[in-house]
């Protein structure tokens, strides 16, 4: 879609920090969370797809989280070394459009992911005898399928509607990357629409996978406080305890960041996020379920005695 009344074609993507003495220390520390981030995930989703024995829904979840997790991450990082190896901060109208739909696509997509994952442990921790029936591959598929087409809605919408905006009230975006609020922070139109749907897809995007969360944590306490034994109670909730670690780490951000009072540091704050949600959750997943997973641990040495028993 070709912007309407467009005055500004670039803009200028200032970065996380303006000192140049601290450039190489960003491109190296971000160089290297961004390869562990796609070659962690990368594993992960290897070894879930080479071993039969994790072809099972939590690992299908888990499959497709590490696969948005490398998205997510690629989404910002990659352009940001760029800008920082070649000390260019320009990004083209059109790019910045498609950084900013990409972001708002996998970001949320993560939460609804999570969201699910709860879900598929409800499911086997409370009907564990109706669990391959209940969490059949019909139900994952739609369990994944149905937030990828709510995220890409969500995404186009907010797109459609920047594109329709003039921006001449500058062209520098105090942040490493394209996102909603500081864009529109630069147009010269009404934005009254834009900030209303931001407002409202916020509500249901965010309140949505939250609520589901922990809702079924609380039945998860439920049933697993039902449970008999101690040794009974702590083998059903150790399953849960990778997932809530992602869970307290991705929504704490969240709640860290954006529950204090507007101050003239809010455009640090959200970096802040931005940084954490994006790029250093993606890192430490791969070693979050991994370290804490036998079954993943197994996987992985298979995998690895693969690759060594391949070569010549």
């Amino acid at each position: 879609m070709e912007p309407k009344n467009q005055t500004v074609l670039e803009f200028h993507l200032l970065g996380l920090s303006g000192n140049p003495e601290l450039q190489p220390i960003l491109f190296g520390l971000f160089l290297s969370m961004y390869l562990v981030t796609v070659l962690g995930n990368l594993l992960i989703i290897m070894a879930i797809i080479s071993d039969s024995h994790l072809h099972t829904p939590m690992y299908f979840f888990l499959c497709n989280l590490s696969l948005v997790d490398i998205f997510f991450s690629s989404t910002t990082v990659p352009k940001m070394l760029v800008n920082i190896q070649t000390q260019s901060t320009a990004i083209p109208f059109t790019g910045c459009l498609a950084q900013m739909y990409a972001f708002h696509l996998f970001g949320t997509m993560d939460s609804f992911l999570l969201a699910v994952m709860a879900i598929d442990r409800l499911v086997a921790i409370g009907y564990p005898l109706r669990y391959s029936v209940l969490m059949s591959p019909h139900t994952c598929g739609i369990l994944v399928g149905g937030p990828w087409v709510i995220t890409n809605l969500q995404s186009l919408v907010h797109t459609c509607l920047m594109a329709q905006l003039t921006f001449c009230a500058g062209s520098e975006i105090p942040h490493f990357f394209c996102d909603l609020m500081p864009l529109l922070k630069l147009s010269c139109s009404d934005t009254h629409t834009n900030e209303l749907v931001i407002f409202a897809f916020g509500i249901i995007m965010g309140l949505s996978p939250l609520s589901c969360i922990l809702v079924s944590y609380i039945c998860i306490f439920r049933a697993v406080f039902r449970i008999p034994s101690a040794q009974g109670r702590w083998k059903a909730f150790s399953t849960c305890g990778s997932h809530l670690t992602v869970v307290s780490l991705f929504y704490g951000t969240i709640f860290a960041v954006y529950l204090q009072p507007a101050s003239p540091t809010s455009s640090q704050k959200d970096k802040a996020a931005a940084l954490m949600c994006g790029v250093v959750i993606p890192t430490l997943n791969p070693f979050i379920y991994s370290l804490r997973n036998k079954d993943m641990k197994a996987a992985l040495k298979k995998l690895g005695s693969k690759a060594v028993s391949s070569q010549p």
